[in-house]
């Protein structure tokens, strides 16, 4: 998106989202996702514009597409949902 503010990424998840199937969806799932992009195609890259970004994130998308691995829940549901709602809870108290 054009613009990085906050209500862009809430509607780049809301779009993930939709599009994952229940059984895949986790913010860990995620965290992670990103920060292996990070880590492997973004950190050291150099964009010489929005296209060139896209495009290298799109490649890491089908490469790792191209051989998915499953993700394996080990968190404890407890932790996780009260995790959930003291994030919850924050954003609430900012708006």
């Amino acid at each position: 998106m054009q613009r990085h503010r906050h209500q862009e990424f809430i509607r780049f998840l809301n779009t993930a989202e939709a599009q994952v199937p229940v059984r895949w969806r986790g913010l860990n799932a995620v965290e992670g996702f990103f920060a292996k992009l990070t880590r492997r195609r973004l950190k050291r890259g150099v964009f010489r514009s929005v296209a060139d970004l896209q495009a290298a994130i799109n490649r890491f998308v089908e490469e790792t597409n191209s051989n998915p691995k499953p993700f394996g829940w080990a968190a404890d549901p407890k932790h996780v949902l009260a995790a959930v709602k003291r994030g919850k809870e924050k954003l609430e108290s900012i708006h």
